[in-house]
């Protein structure tokens, strides 16, 4: 068998696994994007993917398989990626997903900006990446206005930005990769109703106003004014997971009629299933959910603690800016840069088990290559 009659079959085999999903655009495209790669006008690629599976590979003008055979020379690109919780273990995939990409493109980024939100930081890293002349900037748009003048010079100097996990409509950023964020706050909001039809319901938020949480809660109350029998109350946890789950602890002990704890943001979502675990009110009827998959919020869902969580995707958070900053500079600005929304995907009791029985680099805080049993 060949090196493309091995590749086809894996990528029926990927096809088979994935024929109970809803045929979504994000689907559609991923499919695509494997059958182009077996095309003859895209055999770059599949010789590119054959070699990072560890197989060998040729192509007709007898050339290696690397990110120049495939795109064309340039680089190698220094990109940079700037961000408002640096340390914060919901991005563990995200840069794993960056890393991978400059892997794979012979490229390197640094990863930058702020471990506490702190909006001035963030733009102090940003322009100390512009003065060292990168050639491309991610940035978590978590201000409606504080990064547009930066932006604006950095592609005057051409520069490309593209936003990740936090968009501003009034940034002139070239594009946005990340969640759809009020409608993902909409559809928790829903979610909400249901599991608490009446009663008090609390909802945390670690930084209100920033813009890769704020327009979840903003989306949460829109639905929720629908259901007037619904008393929502929006609780600052702050950016720093400890702090998170001591405001929320403190808030349940305070508030014992609350029917229901719900996050929009990864550290504390995890606060709220811990705290309904330590303080027993599952078994109170009291309901729980949110965002994210920290290897604690994994386990505490399976076990019954919170009933839902919400998966964005993170790691192709990473993965994709780094391939479009590397597009639209390999092609000079002829093509690389879209809108990619990386997704809404609610896990319950059930759906989330294959995220706890394995490890990777692709969800939670694991650095394993590919997908492994625990």
């Amino acid at each position: 068998m060949g090196d493309l009659d091995i590749l086809d079959d894996a990528v029926e085999r990927l096809e088979w696994d994935e024929r109970k999903e809803d045929d979504t655009p994000f689907k559609k495209w991923r499919q695509v994007t494997r059958r182009t790669a077996l095309s003859g006008g895209a055999a770059g690629i599949a010789a590119l993917a054959i070699e990072a599976c560890g197989g060998k590979s040729s192509s007709a003008s007898g050339a290696g398989s690397s990110a120049a055979s495939v795109f064309g020379s340039g680089g190698p690109y220094k990109f940079t990626l700037v961000n408002h919780v640096t340390t914060n273990t919901f991005f563990t995939p995200t840069q794993s997903g960056a890393a991978d990409a400059c892997k794979l493109l012979n490229c390197s980024y640094n990863w930058t900006g702020s471990q506490t939100s702190n909006v001035s930081e963030m733009v102090n890293a940003f322009n100390t990446a512009m003065s060292a002349g990168v050639n491309g900037i991610g940035i978590s748009l978590v201000s409606l206005t504080a990064f547009n003048s930066p932006v604006s010079k950095a592609l005057s100097s051409g520069i490309p930005v593209v936003a990740y996990n936090a968009d501003s409509a009034s940034n002139p950023r070239l594009a946005y990769i990340g969640q759809d964020l009020k409608l993902s706050g909409q559809e928790m909001g829903t979610h909400i109703a249901n599991l608490v039809p009446s009663g008090d319901v609390a909802l945390f938020i670690a930084t209100p106003g920033s813009l890769n949480i704020q327009p979840r809660i903003d989306g949460a109350l829109q639905t929720l004014k629908a259901h007037p029998s619904i008393t929502p109350h929006v609780v600052a946890t702050g950016a720093a997971i400890p702090a998170e789950l001591s405001v929320i602890n403190s808030y349940a002990t305070g508030h014992p009629n609350t029917k229901g704890m719900f996050a929009v943001d990864a550290g504390s979502t995890q606060g709220v299933a811990q705290t309904i675990q330590k303080l027993g009110l599952s078994s109170k009827g009291v309901k729980g959910g949110g965002y994210d998959l920290t290897p604690i919020t994994e386990s505490l869902l399976q076990s019954g603690q919170i009933q839902f969580t919400i998966d964005q995707q993170p790691y192709l958070q990473g993965f994709f800016p780094i391939l479009e900053m590397y597009l639209y500079n390999i092609t000079q600005k002829l093509t690389g840069i879209a809108d990619i929304n990386t997704g809404l995907k609610f896990l319950d009791q059930t759906s989330i088990k294959p995220y706890v029985s394995t490890k990777s680099k692709y969800e939670g805080t694991g650095t394993s290559v590919g997908v492994q049993k625990s």
